[in-house]
């Protein structure tokens, strides 16, 4: 059975860079081929891999819509056009491949595709050892069930007193929508040399986590971040590569 991470967290913490990271420190360790699924309708885990999406789910649901309505697909129903047309999403890469959910980009209920993302998804990820899903802000994409199995859930935040707070409201709401998963890890992204330990120490015991990963504020990371540079990219001996091994290491994947 493959193994399937989660990353989420609220805006702007880094989830998008760590899921890069977890990618590729997964294909240094040799666990490749790793499914990459970008979950934020933001779109920015291709840059970070270093590839361009250049179709979304959502953008694809419109073309299916409308190429069903002005009669095209003769022969062909919906779902199977819809899935066709997903299928064209896939970015493939040597050690990994991606594949974006975007937005809905016209009217209508959005449910009739994520039905059918959820269908290919599970197909889809029978083909790889190991899964990345960077999750929308909040738990929205858990909560809808796209994937079905959680091996292992990372929740990120900031050091800020706002970013601790969300990690309570959001484990709180992952009991609440009987998000199932083997392993919870914290990370902590963006740590300063002044920030205190002590609290999240405390709050990975309060919420049972497996695991709590300090990940140091980094002028690397940032720069790659800022050039649009693939985060790939990084040194070996990058400080939050590093950590990110540790993480891999210590939660067993």
């Amino acid at each position: 059975m493959n193994k399937l991470i989660a990353i989420c967290g609220k805006g702007g913490v880094g989830k998008t860079s760590i899921a890069a990271l977890v990618v590729s420190r997964l294909i240094a360790k040799k666990k490749s081929p790793v499914l990459a699924i970008d979950a934020d309708p933001n779109t920015c885990l291709d840059l970070s891999l270093g590839v361009e999406a250049i179709k979304s789910v959502g953008r694809i649901r419109e073309e299916a819509r409308e190429i069903a309505g002005k009669g095209m697909s003769a022969g062909v129903s919906k779902q199977e056009l819809l899935e066709l047309k997903i299928a064209e999403c896939l970015v493939e890469s040597q050690d990994f491949d991606l594949i974006a959910m975007g937005r809905s980009e016209g009217h209508g209920c959005y449910c009739y595709a994520n039905n059918v993302l959820k269908a290919i998804i599970a197909e889809l990820t029978k083909n790889y050892p190991f899964v990345v899903l960077d999750n929308e802000a909040g738990l929205e994409n858990l909560s809808r069930r796209i994937v079905q199995h959680i091996d292992t859930m990372l929740i990120v935040s900031d050091p800020s007193k706002q970013g601790i707070k969300t990690i309570k409201r959001l484990f709180d709401l992952s009991q609440e929508m009987a998000i199932s998963y083997n392993k919870l890890a914290l990370v902590i992204n963006r740590m300063k040399p002044e920030s205190e330990s002590d609290y999240f120490q405390s709050l990975q015991q309060d919420i049972g986590a497996n695991y709590l990963a300090l990940l140091p504020e980094n002028s690397e990371v940032a720069s790659h971040n800022e050039c649009g540079q693939s985060l790939l990219t990084l040194s070996d001996s990058n400080p939050v590569v590093e950590a990110i091994d540790r993480l891999i290491i210590n939660l067993k994947l």
